[in-house]
């Protein structure tokens, strides 16, 4: 009789568990493929039970209508400053020279499986600069991966594991909405500002605990990407899903009329990216860089210029610009959405003078302690980022009971905003909305990689849910500063 090596059984024993996983997975898939309205809806609906939880507790009707309206525009400076950091990210990552970086990446990884766990290396790195970067990049290097003709590499598990970075980690990173909007008090609304103050980057992401987590998550997105990488028959590539990976590189034409000279020259762009960089130094050596670049107008700036210099040419520049511009149509309709509930959440009082927030307030308060606030405030975000799947936007509805609890039980601040942004990124490793600008970038279905971001999250929960409680009482609580 044929001896089975322990190797032998072990691999298929694994192989079973992913399989089971990714049924398991695809049957969640389809499900929200048919049930899962546009984003939009979720968060007209969030409008819709705020206002009636408004009314609930006494307010009256015309309080809580003034309110939404008067709230609906408040966010219009923070929507522009994600719309262009969302572009300026596609920019930078669609470039002639993030290209070569590119190729020259793609020939690193000397297996399958190591080429599935490098993706998820970059993708996760990359995040921590910017989420559009992130997203953009890895999956171009994963088109570049696929042509190599030595690599027989799953298509599908290099695909899931380009999207690690959205899934895993941006939110813990430079592009942080929470991050970025509780540092730039011209952002917030005053309301939420009255509650939450000013939060630098010094005290959220820059936390040597925030650190730790981004550390954690690395090694064990990586680890979790290269051993559910499937081998032998069970590999598909991208020749196999009929996906075409052939170089799609838009060549500029070249100038038809004397005017078309312009839009070639690269001497208009470096007169703007010389101007640019002379503020840029200006900022960076007559302040404190992490001030510096957690200022959000500062940020847009540095990648918006950079993107500009990189594509040399400005054709090529707005060609790009071009293309990025339907990822943002979600966040133009829906922030001044979330501008309205942040009114009614806070503004729209009760006869009492009391408004929901507060109501919410109290009952987190109830619920929770100082050892169980990351815990219980971590468990909710994430349950409410899978129906609301918007970082800066959840966060504003968040935002004003979630630091209000924080400061009754003596929590710090900057952790409870670490604690939202952790949390908040579990639901995207299974939900479609952030996955549609790489999924067309890699010609696949939520369906072919939420099999094994799936499995990602089955270990992420608990590891981040554990961090964020473990870590909790290694920070002291301090007022919030008021600029």
């Amino acid at each position: 009789m044929e001896q089975i090596s322990g190797r032998e059984l072990a691999g298929d024993s694994r192989q079973n568990t992913v399989g089971m996983l990714e049924g398991v997975a695809a049957a969640m898939t389809r499900w929200s493929e048919r049930w899962f309205p546009d984003a939009y809806i979720f968060a007209a609906i969030a409008v819709i039970v705020v206002a009636v939880g408004a009314m609930a507790i006494g307010a009256p009707v015309k309080t809580v209508g003034r309110a939404f309206g008067d709230g609906f525009w408040t966010l219009i400076p923070f929507t522009m400053q994600m719309v262009i950091g969302a572009i300026s990210g596609y920019v930078v990552a669609v470039s002639p020279p993030a290209a070569k970086v590119m190729n020259r990446l793609a020939r690193l990884p000397r297996g399958p499986r190591s080429a599935v766990a490098f993706v998820a290396f970059v993708s996760i790195s990359t995040s921590l600069l910017n989420w559009a970067i992130s997203l953009i990049f890895s999956g171009l290097l994963v088109r570049v991966l696929a042509r190599r003709e030595d690599l027989r590499m799953d298509y599908r598990a290099a695909g899931a594991a380009a999207y690690l970075g959205l899934g895993a980690t941006w939110a813990l990173g430079l592009s942080s909405s929470a991050a970025q909007l509780q540092a730039n008090p011209e952002s917030l609304p005053k309301g939420l500002l009255a509650i939450t103050g000013v939060i630098p980057f010094s005290e959220t992401i820059f936390l040597p605990q925030s650190f730790l987590v981004v550390a954690v998550l690395t090694i064990i997105s990586v680890l979790i990407a290269y051993f559910s990488a499937p081998t032998g028959d069970r590999v598909r590539t991208a020749v196999d899903m009929g996906v075409d990976v052939s170089d799609q590189e838009t060549r500029l034409s070249a100038p038809v009329r004397p005017g078309d000279r312009l839009d070639h020259s690269p001497v208009i762009t470096i007169m703007i990216v010389l101007l640019g960089a002379v503020w840029i130094w200006h900022e960076f050596t007559t302040k404190n860089p992490i001030l510096a670049i957690s200022n959000l107008n500062t940020y847009n700036f540095v990648f918006l210029m950079l993107g500009m210099l990189l594509n040399w040419r400005p054709k090529r520049f707005l060609n790009a610009i071009a293309k990025s511009v339907p990822s943002t149509a979600g966040v133009l309709i829906q922030f001044p959405l979330y501008g309205g509930i942040a009114f009614i959440l806070t503004k729209a009082a009760v006869p009492s003078g009391v408004p929901l927030s507060e109501h919410l307030a109290h009952f987190f308060v109830a619920i929770s302690s100082h050892s169980s606030f990351s815990a219980v405030m971590g468990l909710h975000s994430a349950i409410l980022g899978f129906f609301i799947p918007s970082g800066g936007g959840k966060w504003i509805i968040e935002a004003p009971y979630v630091i209000e609890t924080a400061k009754a039980v003596q929590v710090h601040l900057g952790w409870a905003v670490t604690v939202y942004n952790a949390a908040e990124a579990l639901p995207n490793l299974i939900n479609p909305f952030w996955m549609l600008p790489l999924l067309g970038v890699l010609g696949l279905r939520a369906r072919d990689v939420i099999g094994f971001t799936f499995t990602q999250l089955l270990v992420h929960f608990p590891v981040v849910i554990f961090l964020l409680w473990a870590l909790t009482s290694t920070l002291q609580y301090h007022p919030p500063w008021m600029p």
